[in-house]
């Protein structure tokens, strides 16, 4: 038989893969009009839907699990890497600290696993096959653990179970916020299904990926990694969210780049010099030290020292080690960008706020805040939107 050629489309690709049959009930209903009331809310995410969601598709495939689970981050985060509940939630999958350290992502103060795409979706997928599992292989169910906790849910079957009644997730008394979070992911699901019969408009999406890792060769600021790569520094951040600062982490080894990037970053990484690479030096305080002395001694900043050696003041003492970068031109751009770029905030959207006004409030450019979140160019921001921002100090 003829093999069959793969679909252009990443949607049609979804669409081959879907196989849950969708309640035609209130709850789903309710949850379809809520997300056809966004103005085109799939065609919105239509820019971070191409930077992430062909990897996240790509590995609940090679898990055989069902393809509607490719769809959670949406409901989740919106596809935004950068989102924050107020509840510490972190990343595309929202993973609670606690649930991140069960899991065993990393997270330190270069590096958050949970804002990571390849980290998070395979500790959120583990955690998924998990609680099927765990509730006698009923995805329902999973998702719904996966929203209010393995024992809420666990505890509410039991219950039914004592008193003769049914099991399923549309049977359990279970909290508010569970109940709504189930049906607004077979909502979506249905939605882009069948697109045609909802009057939804799916952004082209291409069936490839969107990014290869290269070998860094070892830690290496991001701007200087943006600018070996040719591309904007606010494009390589949404690419590799997880990390939290101005440079990679010492540990890591690789950065995620567009394909079409990656030959002239590794050709361009092979000319470095080596005074334009992050290197670390240990430093033992001695009496008398102070931080102000070191950072002139260092051609550095007391605001570096204070950032990486975790350090809430200017109090050190002697026969302690600091940390200190080394390398003279690595050193000064550093310290500048920790002293005046890369503080990470959180905007919330206010009534009467466009992003014009917002990129003159912070000092930094629409492009930017259109890349941090991952916006739709031609889409609308709204009162309560939560926006990351990097913006400095002065």
């Amino acid at each position: 038989m003829p093999v069959s050629e793969p679909p252009v489309d990443l949607w049609d690709r979804m669409r081959q893969g879907m196989a849950w049959q969708i309640p035609d009930n209130p709850q789903v209903h309710k949850a379809r009009t809520h997300y056809l009331g966004q103005n085109n809310y799939l065609e919105a995410l239509g820019p971070r839907s191409t930077l992430y969601l062909h990897y996240i598709v790509d590995e609940v495939e090679r898990r055989g699990m069902p393809m509607e689970l490719a769809l959670l981050p949406l409901v989740e985060s919106g596809l935004n890497p950068f989102a924050r509940s107020s509840q510490h939630a972190l990343g595309l999958w929202q993973i609670m600290p606690a649930t991140g350290r069960q899991l065993g992502i990393t997270s330190d103060w270069w590096y958050d696993g949970r804002r990571d795409l390849r980290e998070s979706t395979a500790a959120a997928l583990d955690y998924l096959q998990s609680l099927h599992d765990t509730l006698d292989g009923d995805w329902m169910l999973a998702i719904a653990a996966y929203n209010g906790g393995i024992g809420r849910v666990g505890r509410a079957v039991r219950a039914n179970r004592a008193k003769g009644r049914k099991t399923d997730f549309w049977s359990l008394p279970l909290p508010r916020e569970t109940r709504a979070y189930v049906p607004r992911l077979l909502a979506l699901s249905s939605m882009v299904s069948d697109p045609d019969t909802w009057a939804v408009s799916l952004p082209p999406l291409a069936n490839a990926p969107a990014f290869v890792a290269v070998p860094t060769g070892g830690q290496i600021e991001l701007a200087r990694a943006a600018e070996l790569a040719n591309i904007e520094l606010a494009h390589l951040q949404a690419l590799n969210p997880g990390h939290r600062r101005w440079a990679t982490a010492p540990t890591a080894a690789e950065l995620l780049l567009p394909p079409e990037s990656a030959a002239h970053f590794a050709e361009r990484l092979a000319d470095l010099d080596a005074d334009q690479r992050v290197n670390w030096q240990h430093y033992t305080i001695r009496n008398g030290d102070t931080l102000g002395a070191i950072a002139r001694r260092f051609n550095t900043q007391v605001t570096l020292l204070q950032e990486v050696n975790k350090l809430n003041g200017s109090f050190i003492r002697a026969g302690k080690s600091l940390m200190i970068p080394q390398g003279g031109d690595w050193a000064t751009s550093l310290a500048g960008r920790s002293a005046g770029q890369s503080r990470e905030t959180d905007y919330k959207v206010r009534r009467g706020d466009s992003l014009y006004r917002i990129a003159g409030r912070f000092k930094v450019s629409i492009d930017d805040i259109i890349a941090w979140n991952a916006l739709n160019p031609r889409g609308y921001i709204y009162p309560g939107q939560q926006l990351t921002l990097y913006v400095g100090d002065g």
